[in-house]
């Protein structure tokens, strides 16, 4: 039995301007999203992450490839994209309404005017108590809810969200959270998520996809790209002399400071400077929880005094400004 695919790019690319001034937003991309799960788009400020959206949902031409949904070309293609939800770019109301009114217009508009649902559906985003104040007085963060709701409307099967959280208090944030989660493991829906608050990301989504300059850098489940740079932290004495017994067995970079870290590198690579930020002490070694025993045999067979040896767990932050750093200097 053949996976479903709620979203598809195949070859995706999109130039804007002509000639010198041509400029190239997304390279050729490949993306295949599975039904029934949160996936996560992440990416650098101009990495190309709303122009895919927006060819996706048929608002932007692309040059070369094909955006499908459901194994169908998006492109002019308008029962296709009734069955997509999306709230890209910030929501828009009309001032002079009411959230509730902005809602049943646009519902009227889409033919899926449904007053009960529209009732739920603001209930749902935690605007009940401000659904009938015009739109014009809105907080940033209370017409996200809004566009949320607006973008749940009409049953879509596939829901895209541009930055949901933008302008949402702490408590906000983890509703939305909870939303997104219900919204696949309850009622079964796909959730494509594009957002910064990388730590929301890292709790919400199942797989995720980094972009940079257009370009997929890293794709994978959350969990299985977290454990790919794995680290372990060394606290020994002397410092330096374990520093020293570790750089015979792994490629190393030291950062320099009064308490300053001393990192470790289990790839073998030409070593390379690294800025002087300093955190706390010790030594962080790229390995695995599994190398533990031989990084201890080797510091105590030099008799070097050590405090603690620990695995020391990553954060999607982290991997993503670690993965978008490589790609800097490369």
């Amino acid at each position: 039995m053949s996976t479903v695919l709620a979203l598809e790019t195949r070859g995706l690319t999109k130039d804007f301007g002509r000639g010198k001034k041509r400029v190239r937003a997304v390279n050729h991309l490949d993306l295949q999203v599975e039904a029934g799960q949160v996936y996560g788009f992440l990416g650098p400020n101009g990495a190309g992450k709303t122009t895919t959206i927006r060819i996706l949902l048929d608002l932007v031409r692309a040059t070369q490839g094909e955006a499908l949904l459901f194994g169908q070309r998006a492109y002019r293609n308008p029962a296709l994209l009734k069955r997509v939800g999306a709230l890209v770019e910030g929501a828009t109301f009309y001032p002079y309404l009411t959230g509730r009114q902005n809602l049943e217009v646009l519902a009227r508009t889409e033919g899926t005017y449904d007053k009960a649902q529209i009732a739920r559906l603001i209930e749902r985003v935690g605007m009940a108590d401000r659904a009938d104040r015009r739109a014009g007085g809105y907080s940033t963060g209370m017409k996200q809810r809004m566009g949320v709701a607006a973008a749940l409307m009409g049953q879509p099967e596939l829901i895209i969200l541009d930055e949901p959280t933008n302008g949402l208090d702490p408590a906000g944030i983890q509703e939305m959270r909870i939303l997104v989660r219900e919204l696949v493991e309850k009622d079964g829906k796909t959730v494509f998520l594009s957002s910064h608050m990388l730590n929301e990301v890292e709790q919400v989504c199942d797989r995720v996809a980094i972009i940079r300059r257009g370009e997929i850098v890293r794709e994978g489940a959350v969990s299985g790209l977290l454990a790919e740079q794995a680290r372990v932290r060394v606290d020994a004495q002397p410092l330096e002399k374990a520093y020293a017994i570790l750089c015979q067995h792994w490629t190393t970079h030291y950062v320099a400071g009064g308490s300053g870290v001393l990192a470790v590198d289990r790839v073998e690579a030409p070593r390379r400077e690294v800025s002087q930020e300093v955190t706390h002490s010790g030594i962080l070694v790229n390995a695995a929880r599994e190398d533990i025993p031989q990084i201890a045999r080797k510091l105590i067979e030099a008799n070097i005094e050590i405090f603690e040896i620990a695995p020391e767990r990553q954060s999607l932050e982290d991997y993503f400004l670690a993965v978008t750093s490589e790609e800097n200097h490369a």
